[in-house]
């Protein structure tokens, strides 16, 4: 108010007459204020000096720990055309229930006997090759006999051509002695001749004489016709051993050779049984995979292949099925500035799609509806999305997970490391450094703390 006016109010009259008025009044205003600004001061200092716990966000989705437990399509070995369904989407089957039933589409196999054809032509070349084996054992025997009348045969050839030997010995023995006694009964008749030409000897025993030297030299022409006679004989009793050798040789031979023969028969034999009884095995297994089964306890999800009458490929997907039981893990990928902050280990409290969850990531003593877990594993090269990956399974000493969750489900981790004072946490935001990686006396992470004294539970 200007205060133009000779007639004043009395404010505290009027003040003290209206109790809200005296509520607002301005009494002591400065040092209200003063007061407040000093509180407020010192509350936003202690506030700076309370613990914050630094941590790391990375999303990330619900999987499954071992290959095994993922969802998988179930295919089938061989071509074929499909002839009955046993299953539906939604069914449950367990390992080895038959899934799809499925007929043969290559002519190869047409025939409904063709197994037992089979056999039998396997049963035909084992008796084939009993048979070759059954002569090359005859044939085997055969010249076992062979061997010996072969070392019979030239005992009686070496016995022979020993005695032809000696009969020579013998008869060239003869032959001197007589040729010996030719040239005695020569000299003698040489004598007589001389005596009866001096008159001192008969002509009867001159001519008796020439008779003598006729008998000598008849016995020595015998003789040497008997040596030569058992020349003769030493050198056929040779020959016959030659022949006999050469003979028991020749028939050793085609002896052996009729075995061989027959031995590579029997083996040709017994890998014609062999290849046909892996084709029969090959056939039998064939027809087993006529039936599709489940390879493990799991529900189909998907039915990919439709229709009776179908006809697939071989290595076709048929239906899409998810394993029973399996082991949950959070995939998640981390930033290459973190990535020197994770070991093994390491803390995480999770939120998953679906969950409602309030969250203080600088205090997660004070967050409701997240769940604990534990780094299993960490990727020793970045991914493509140029991130590092991590897996992150239950911590069993904490809440257990929901039971209600599936594979694909989403998850958002939040990597707890250094307690800090919020002041310094803030300087590190703004001035954009990572957390702090540092190692306690024990060489460990300092998040190996106990759960109470982390989660405050």
């Amino acid at each position: 108010m200007l205060n133009l006016s000779d007639n004043k109010i009395d404010e505290e009259k009027y003040r003290d007459g209206f109790s809200s008025l005296m509520a607002v009044a301005d009494r002591g205003k400065p040092i209200k204020k003063l007061r407040i600004f000093i509180y407020i001061t010192v509350g936003f200092i202690a506030f700076l000096f309370l613990p914050w716990t630094q941590n790391v966000r990375a999303p990330g989705e619900l999987t499954t720990l071992y290959p095994e437990q993922r969802p998988q399509t179930v295919q089938n070995v061989i071509p074929g055309r499909i002839e009955k369904w046993y299953v539906r989407e939604g069914t449950f089957v367990n390992a080895g229930d038959t899934i799809i039933r499925i007929s043969e589409v290559k002519d190869s196999y047409f025939d409904p006997r063709l197994i037992e054809r089979t056999e039998t032509q396997i049963n035909s070349k084992q008796s084939a090759a009993v048979n070759y084996s059954e002569k090359a054992e005859a044939l085997s025997d055969q010249i076992g006999a062979l061997t010996k009348a072969r070392v019979n045969k030239l005992e009686q050839a070496q016995n022979k051509l020993i005695q032809a030997n000696l009969k020579v010995t013998s008869d060239s023995i003869d032959y001197q002695a007589a040729q010996l006694d030719f040239r005695i009964a020569q000299q003698r008749l040489d004598r007589m001749e001389e005596l009866f030409e001096q008159g001192l000897k008969s002509l009867t025993d001159l001519e008796s004489r020439r008779l003598k030297i006729q008998e000598a030299q008849a016995k020595m022409i015998s003789a040497e016709n008997k040596l030569l006679s058992s020349r003769n004989e030493l050198i056929n009793a040779r020959i016959e051993l030659d022949a006999i050798d050469n003979d028991y040789a020749e028939k050793l031979s085609k002896a052996r050779s009729e075995r061989n023969s027959a031995l590579s028969t029997f083996y040709d034999t017994q890998a014609e049984v062999a290849k046909m009884e892996n084709q029969l095995s090959n056939y039998e297994v064939r027809q087993s995979n006529y039936f599709i089964k489940a390879p493990q306890p799991g529900y189909v999800t998907k039915t990919i292949s439709k229709g009776l009458g179908e006809t697939l490929k071989e290595g076709a997907e048929i239906v899409s099925i998810m394993p029973a039981t399996y082991d949950f893990a959070v995939e998640m990928y981390i930033e290459p500035v973190d990535f020197p902050l994770l070991e093994i280990g390491n803390d995480v409290r999770l939120m998953f799609d679906g969950w409602p969850a309030i969250v203080f990531s600088g205090w997660p003593q004070l967050s409701n509806g997240t769940f604990g877990g534990e780094i299993l594993a960490i990727d020793n090269f970045i991914s493509p999305n140029g991130k590092y990956r991590i897996l992150v399974t239950p911590d069993e000493e904490d809440v257990p997970w929901p039971d209600d969750l599936r594979p694909g489900t989403g998850a958002d981790g939040i990597l707890l490391f250094k307690d800090v004072p919020l002041w310094y946490e803030l300087w590190r935001q703004l001035n954009g450094f990572p957390p702090d990686y540092y190692m306690n006396e024990e060489g460990k992470n300092s998040k190996n703390k106990t759960k109470g004294e982390e989660w405050g539970s």
